[in-house]
């Protein structure tokens, strides 16, 4: 009883996990469209616009590419030096550093 119990737990986590992805992804992707829509509309920077202020001043690390936070309304920018990544958070509207993280 215990053994199919835990096997019930353990496909219940797989089904759960194996989800994960790609609702994420679609969230993803449905950033990337709205970043598209609002950018055309003049809302928000263009993403080329934010790497062209940002790069510059992270020129001593690697850039691996952003993300656009809809909700937010703010860039991800991700870079890497030394083995050590770092995320810098870019207001969409405006084009200003709003945050770092390691």
């Amino acid at each position: 009883m215990k053994l199919r119990s835990a096997l019930i737990s353990g496909l219940f986590a797989a089904a759960v996990l194996a989800g994960s992805p790609a609702c994420a992804q679609e969230q993803a992707r449905g950033d990337q469209g709205e970043a598209r829509r609002e950018a055309q509309a003049g809302t928000i920077m263009r993403s080329g616009e934010i790497e062209a202020r940002i790069l510059p001043t992270m020129r001593d690390a690697e850039y691996l590419g952003f993300a656009y936070d809809s909700t937010a309304r703010a860039y991800r920018l991700k870079f890497i030096k030394d083995g050590r990544v770092t995320y810098v958070d870019v207001d969409a509207r405006t084009g200003r550093i709003i945050g770092r993280s390691r």
